[in-house]
């Protein structure tokens, strides 16, 4: 069964953050609890800056979660979408979920007429790759990171 994605509610509160805890395993890093604490509360917040999609299955249990932001560009009028953070839960992994949240961003982006939506993975996260090579184009661009 296709799962149902709806927009983050308060009280998905704790089945984010266990979500959460495992996308951040995933990458093998730690925020500080005041970081997890802050980007829930933008996700929340109507004027937060981000923004996000939960994932449910059949029960009604999130499996996964899709985290957005718009802002302006130089190449056009409409905004362009950067997709932060997309994780599902590792044992459903493959059952649709990463797909539908990808496609009702993409339908919202539609309806909205966003300019495009971008994101990126580690190189290493070829299932996920996997997914995303049917859905998008595979870029040549190479990023790099200053840290402040």
């Amino acid at each position: 069964m296709k799962p149902f994605i709806r927009d983050l509610q308060s009280d998905d509160k704790e089945a984010w953050l266990a979500l959460w805890q495992g996308y951040l395993r995933f990458y093998e890093t730690e925020l500080a609890t005041e970081v997890t604490e802050n980007t829930w509360a933008r996700l929340l917040a109507s004027d937060g800056g981000i923004e996000g999609f939960a994932a449910l299955n059949e029960a009604g249990t999130m499996i996964g979660f899709v985290h957005y932001l718009l802002h302006p560009g130089t190449w056009g009028a409409a905004p362009i979408c950067y997709l932060e953070d997309l994780y599902v839960c590792e044992n459903v992994r493959g059952s649709g979920a990463g797909r539908a949240l990808i496609e009702v961003l993409a339908e919202k982006g539609r309806r909205e007429k966003w300019q495009t939506i971008y994101w990126q993975t580690a190189a290493s996260n070829s299932q996920a790759q996997a997914l995303y090579d049917r859905l998008a184009t595979r870029t040549d661009w190479v990023r790099y990171e200053l840290d402040l």
